[in-house]
């Protein structure tokens, strides 16, 4: 008797031809549906993605064709060799110089501020507080980040200013850099502390307990072992908070003064670079104007700031990022 065939299912051939058949092939009445409600959502959620992408781009290029105009009345040797700043004057100066100083000043004093600060409020979370602390103090922290700016700017106008000029004098004007920077630096901490918190908690818990079994104290574990293993982390959150406190506008245009300055004390009114495009902004300048015009390179200038100061943050967690199994 000859031997019977087998069949299709007998063979693996037959059995993945079967399987797409019945299993993974789709009906021929929603085939067509699901693909086109398929391509809709991936084009709008393509859409979505790239959008601020194109935001960006356009807003950069608004950015370049205005500074080229403005470099094209002003020589471009004035406004970068020049610290005397006097825009709305007849006899106008641009040297930008005077408020990428006032910018500067008041930054650096905020991170001396926010940086030990916010450090210690990170460390004290990873490493300390129990969960159910940990739990409430962090959003309490948090909070300070949605504290309207302009509130921090009065604040820093009515209550910190007074308290510098009773501690300094009464010489020491109602605006100043000091007093801006202050507040400003209690409303980065948040970020400071919030990321730092992340990268410290980021590193594995088997280098804690090799470290309290070599007899180190927590504390100690804290500083030399935990701290160093998440510097990428925290060098990050201190870049990023910099550029957040670079770009502050509300907070240093109430309490910082008007008054563009290249001088070194804090107690000095000075301004910003976004104090000066708010200034320049709210009056009746014309659109085609001198003026006008040197509100992009002032903001082209601060926007290569702070994103050197972005690529800086990325090339740092890149460098010097550990990751662990």
């Amino acid at each position: 008797m000859a031997a019977q065939a087998p069949q299709p299912r007998d063979t693996l051939s037959g059995l993945l031809a079967e399987l797409w058949r019945d299993k993974l092939q789709p009906s021929r009445s929603g085939a067509g549906r699901e693909t086109l409600s398929g391509r809709f959502i991936h084009g709008a959620l393509f859409l979505i993605a790239t959008l601020s992408a194109f935001v960006t781009v356009g807003i950069v290029l608004v950015l370049i064709f205005e500074t080229i105009e403005f470099f094209r009345i002003i020589p471009f040797g004035d406004f970068f060799g020049s610290t005397e700043w006097s825009a709305l004057f007849a006899e106008g100066q641009f040297g930008v110089w005077a408020l990428v100083w006032g910018t500067v000043l008041i930054a650096v004093m905020a991170l001396a501020v926010a940086v030990p600060l916010g450090l210690l409020a990170a460390i004290f979370l990873s490493e300390y507080a129990a969960p159910r602390l940990r739990a409430v103090l962090k959003p309490l922290l948090e909070i300070l980040a949605g504290v309207p700016t302009v509130v921090y700017g009065y604040f820093a106008l009515l209550t910190v200013s007074p308290i510098i000029r009773s501690i300094f004098g009464e010489d020491v004007g109602i605006y100043n850099a000091l007093a801006a920077g202050v507040v400003l630096g209690i409303m980065i901490i948040p970020m400071v502390s919030s990321l730092s918190e992340d990268a410290l908690n980021a590193v594995p818990r088997s280098l804690r307990e090799g470290s309290y079994a070599l007899g180190a104290t927590r504390f100690e574990t804290a500083v030399r072992v935990v701290l160093p293993a998440a510097f990428s982390g925290v060098v990050a959150s201190i870049i990023l908070a910099a550029s957040r406190a670079v770009g502050e506008t509300m907070i240093v245009t109430i309490a910082a003064g008007g008054n563009p300055q290249f001088l070194v004390d804090p107690l000095e009114a000075v301004q910003t670079m976004t104090a000066m495009i708010v200034q320049l902004s709210l009056g009746d300048t014309p659109t085609t104007s001198v003026e006008f015009k040197v509100l992009f390179a002032v903001a082209m200038t601060l926007f290569v700031m702070t994103l050197a100061m972005n690529v800086f943050a990325q090339w740092v967690v890149r460098r010097f990022r550990e990751e662990y199994e």
